[in-house]
């Protein structure tokens, strides 16, 4: 083992390595590889610096180079055979380095390093150059001033910090196309076969898929299609079925009738308002309360006729709903929230929504195309509610629970990383600028702190479905949470 691989199981998060490699042949793009991956195996930030070119003599020749990488991605390096002295620097993210570590096993173990090969010294880094707002005093402060001070002001809070690196607004994106074109081919071979698997060890041989012209049902859609043709099903196997209700707008069910149509699958229209009436009469409902039970009954109407038809017809039920919707709770208990496989279950919903423009430029025929095209453009809604005077959607989702970029942003962050509250709101200014103010930044994280942590319920009895990336909310997928944590107790952002 190199000695970077011990210092990094003894604790160390930043390591550096002052090298005095002469430059060779072929050399430099190995040496690059080495450091990348070694930053990467060790689950550190890992500075690099060769001797300079100045230092060349006799039979060697020194480039200079220099590089930091942290946990695999080189951040910044230098150019080499510069005469002139270079100075690299980057942003570096201690704490995601910290939580690399704790999800390694291999940093579980604490007896690896012989007694005494190690010593540990604490101390504190002051800039000069740093300038502070000291709350006590009301003016800027050199930290280097106050650091022995006797009376130590009680906050001090940084001004305003932009960071060299760039974050990216959109993490479970890929920002190259030709990493996207993979990465997005691998997604759907995933989900494709994770639900041809299925379909081949239960013997089933129809699939039974609720269409409402959203992204979610569009997405499960292409992908039942792709595994029925994999494992030589017919596609009339398939029983697409589209269910208007009190919130079904033309825009959503002509969009949804195209779509079946163009796939060549079967078509099966079931209005539900007449069985909800019943229902709410059933129950003693009134149904000009437009209240949660008003919405439910229509989401547990539809999932029923979906779970019968497959009883009828010998299928299996594919769920349509993603990732996102499970973090934010923003499903039906024991109504859309449930199926037999649960195609989306990994994907959250920027990349849903990303996948299936890349799906209309490479997958399909122009008139699918276009279809799809409006799909994405069509606001996200679960039209429980009537739709406005002009017949027009009245209910969007992100009005009500917040803009799904921010909540994927928020999702990607906590749960790789483990980011803190007030960490998760200055990562979010730097990404998205000044798209969001800090007081809406603030209001949606709150929200889903709080949906998050109420709807654990829903997440500890989902139904099966791939796992695509490395965030995974299933309960046999990594995700342990108990269901009944005291709200009380989480603190507001």
């Amino acid at each position: 083992l190199p000695p970077s691989s011990y210092h990094s199981m003894a604790g160390a998060h930043i390591i550096f390595n002052l090298s005095a490699a002469m430059e060779e042949t072929g050399f430099h793009e190995y040496r690059k590889e080495l450091i990348r991956l070694q930053s990467n195996k060790c689950n550190v930030v890992y500075a690099y610096t060769s001797a300079g070119v100045n230092e060349t003599t006799t039979d060697g020749v020194f480039g200079g180079y220099a590089a930091i990488s942290e946990n695999g991605t080189i951040l910044c390096e230098s150019k080499r055979f510069e005469l002139k002295s270079q100075v690299i620097y980057a942003d570096v993210d201690i704490d995601k380095i910290k939580s690399e570590k704790n999800r390694n096993a291999c940093f579980l173990e604490h007896n690896f390093t012989p007694e005494g090969l190690y010593r540990y010294i604490d101390f504190s880094v002051y800039s000069k150059r740093a300038r502070y707002i000291t709350a006590d005093l009301g003016d800027l402060a050199d930290l280097a001033d106050i650091a022995d001070a006797a009376d130590k002001p009680k906050s001090i809070k940084p001004l305003e910090i932009v960071l060299e690196r760039h974050i990216d607004p959109y993490p479970f994106i890929p920002s190259d196309e030709k990493v996207k074109d993979m990465r997005y081919s691998e997604i759907l071979d995933i989900q494709t076969y994770g639900l041809a698997l299925r379909m081949v060890r239960t013997g089933l041989k129809r699939g039974v898929i609720g269409i409402s012209g959203g992204l979610d049902s569009t997405l499960a859609f292409l992908v039942t299609v792709r595994a029925f043709e994999r494992i030589g099903l017919p596609k009339e196997n398939i029983i697409a079925v589209t269910m208007p209700g009190f919130g079904t707008t033309d825009v959503t069910l002509n969009i949804s009738l195209q779509l079946i149509e163009s796939l060549g699958t079967s078509l099966r229209k079931i209005d539900i308002k007449q069985a909800c009436l019943q229902h709410f009469k059933d129950i003693g409902h009134d149904a000009e309360i437009l209240d949660k039970t008003y919405e439910n009954v229509q989401a547990r109407e539809r999932t029923q006729i979906l779970m019968d038809i497959a009883n009828k017809e010998g299928g299996l039920v594919i769920g349509t709903g993603d990732l996102s919707e499970l973090a934010l709770g923003w499903c039906t208990y024991n109504g859309d929230h449930m199926s037999m496989y649960a195609v989306n279950a990994g994907l959250p919903k920027t990349l849903i929504r990303s996948l299936l423009l890349w799906a209309a430029e490479n997958m399909v025929d122009k008139d699918i195309k276009d279809i799809l095209y409006k799909i994405v453009d069509t606001p996200i809604t679960p039209e429980l509610l009537p739709p406005d005077e002009k017949g027009q959607i009245r209910q969007k989702t992100e009005d009500i629970v917040g803009p799904y970029e921010l909540h994927d942003f928020f999702l990607y962050h906590i749960i790789r990383y483990g980011v803190a509250p007030q960490k998760m709101i200055f990562l979010t200014q730097q990404a998205f600028k000044n798209k969001y103010t800090k007081e809406e930044i603030e209001k949606w994280l709150n929200n889903f702190y709080k949906r998050f942590y109420t709807q654990q319920f829903k997440r500890s009895c989902m139904p099966d479905g791939p796992r695509v990336g490395t965030i995974s909310l299933s309960p046999r997928g990594g995700w342990v949470m108990p269901s009944d944590i005291n709200i009380d107790n989480i603190i507001e952002v």
